[in-house]
């Protein structure tokens, strides 16, 4: 059987599909021929329905297989509609999108299964079934149409990662990947999350699950961690078969959550790699010892999901229980084993005041970490932030229907004031925390966002375009005077402060 694998990253980031690779990789080891196509405009320019349709008569798929995020489900149907004109094989939707939106996804009639969380066990066994020619609707993790019923089969219980193989990558052509993101590869050493945030998919997940199977948190297993060897050999595997990697980014929600596992990983990578690398933090799982051993082994950037700088925002609506404090005695301490530090944040939740968006970028201004990156909320359908943002009347469905990103703009309507601030804020909001720190630039920016502020509707319109121009301009002043300061660097929603892209920065020319 040959499967055929579609990624639509359409007005998204390049990114590596860890979980069809791992399908791809189960597949193949048990002889199956497998393809893979993802589409992002950093890889090249998306198809047109001739061409997408050429591809697919080309590569004769037994199964057209597509996995998809929330807000690739728009661009998904169209892709799925082109295909159901040329193509009889059957077409399965997979992804964290058909998690929470199986039934919608059957109801259009574009699909004639999906499948529901991970799936490596799952779908090998319907792949089998198919090539057999068996039924296949008592396959667990399953969701399709039976005469006009739709029928969802509860999940089985979460892959053992120790027995999964290596992903495919030979499927992928990985180094024009390696490429397109200027040597920096994505990698994974765990899966799960112990927290529960509201505006994430960790919750459902483990909600899903545990229902389906009955259990408790601890007995589902969901955190689970892959082991230091393979994670070492798979590592060394890539820098043997793959040119131009510069920097290594661990993908885990978190991989500080076991701090002998972090120190068992430094120990081993420092001896076979000096290649820096990236991984995700929390600052409740995070200390000095955690960051020496990081450091010790080439750890480049330690990144912290903070979200937003009100304490009362994180609480009652994201339910992420830290403190200020802790969260700048974090960022300190990254800092002071020689790392860069990075935080993402969001604007634009419910219920979130102008004082709440200005917490966050004080918080910043006064922590000062390396770089901070930014998007606005989007309320994921299922998650609990979604009922919050449906319950309190913030969604414009339209709008929602047509982000294919959560960086352009909002989906949630809070009045023209609000709204037009955000999209302010949204748009550079480096020269707002260079406002307020102690930065010797900080009264030069205090004048920028001034203006900026006092623009209405039309004069935003004309004065946001030219913006990152601006920016640009500013920050050359700046580092021309030595003085140090925030600018957009790298994509149009992330600051990075000076110092690091002007000394410490891998991709920087000599």
């Amino acid at each position: 059987m040959k499967v055929f694998f579609i990624y639509p990253s359409a007005g998204s980031q390049l990114g590596f599909n860890y979980g069809v690779a791992h399908i791809a990789a189960v597949l193949k080891q048990a002889g199956h021929q497998v393809g893979f196509w993802q589409l992002c405009e950093d890889v090249e320019p998306l198809p047109t329905e001739e061409q997408f349709t050429a591809r697919l008569l080309k590569e004769k798929p037994d199964i057209l297989a597509f996995s998809v995020v929330t807000n690739q489900w728009p661009y998904t149907q169209t892709l799925a509609r082109w295909a159901r004109k040329k193509l009889s094989a059957p077409l399965v939707l997979g992804g964290i999108h058909a998690l929470v939106g199986a039934r919608e996804i059957l109801q259009t009639g574009l699909f004639d299964y999906v499948f529901r969380g991970e799936c490596e066990e799952a779908f090998l066994e319907f792949v089998e079934k198919i090539r057999r020619g068996e039924g296949v609707e008592n396959v667990r993790n399953l969701a399709f149409a039976h005469n006009g019923r739709i029928k969802i089969n509860p999940v089985r219980p979460l892959p053992d990662v120790a027995a999964l193989p290596v992903k495919d990558y030979q499927s992928v052509d990985f180094q024009k990947m390696i490429d397109a993101k200027n040597g920096w590869v994505g990698l994974m050493a765990s899966r799960g999350c112990p927290f529960a945030c509201t505006y994430c998919f960790n919750h459902v997940m483990v909600e899903s699950y545990r229902k389906d199977l009955n259990c408790s948190f601890r007995q589902l297993n969901y955190i689970r961690q892959f082991d230091v060897d393979k994670v070492i050999q798979e590592i060394e595997y890539l820098l043997k078969t793959y040119r131009n990697i510069k920097m290594f980014i661990f993908d885990d929600d978190l991989f500080t959550f076991d701090k002998l596992y972090v120190k068992r990983f430094c120990r081993a990578y420092r001896k076979v790699c000096g290649i820096p690398f990236v991984v995700n933090a929390h600052v409740g799982f995070f200390d000095e010892q955690c960051a020496r051993d990081l450091a010790e082994a080439s750890c480049k950037i330690v990144k912290f999901g903070v979200e937003s700088g009100s304490p009362g925002i994180r609480s009652k609506i994201l339910n992420r229980h830290m403190t200020n404090e802790k969260i700048i005695e974090a960022i300190k301490t990254v800092g002071k084993y020689g790392m860069h530090s990075s935080v993402f944040l969001i604007i634009g939740f419910p219920h979130e005041g102008r004082e709440d968006i200005f917490e966050t970028i004080k918080l910043m201004a006064a922590a000062k970490p390396g770089r901070f990156r930014w998007t606005y909320f989007f309320p994921f359908p299922g998650t609990k932030a979604y009922q919050i943002s449906l319950d309190g009347g913030f969604i414009d469905f339209e709008k929602m229907k047509a982000l294919k990103n959560f960086t352009d703009e909002s989906c949630l309507e809070f009045g023209p004031e609000q709204d037009l601030l955000l999209k302010k804020i949204g748009r550079i909001m480096p020269w707002f925390v260079n406002a307020y720190s102690d930065l010797p630039v900080a009264e030069f920016y205090a004048e920028k966002i001034k203006e900026i502020l006092a623009m209405d509707q039309d004069q935003w319109g004309k004065a946001a375009p030219d913006l990152h121009r601006k920016d640009g301009k500013y920050s050359q002043v700046c580092c021309e005077k030595g003085l140090p300061h925030y600018a957009v660097k790298y994509n149009p929603f992330m600051g990075v402060i000076s110092d690091y892209f002007l000394n410490d920065d891998p991709q920087r020319k000599p």
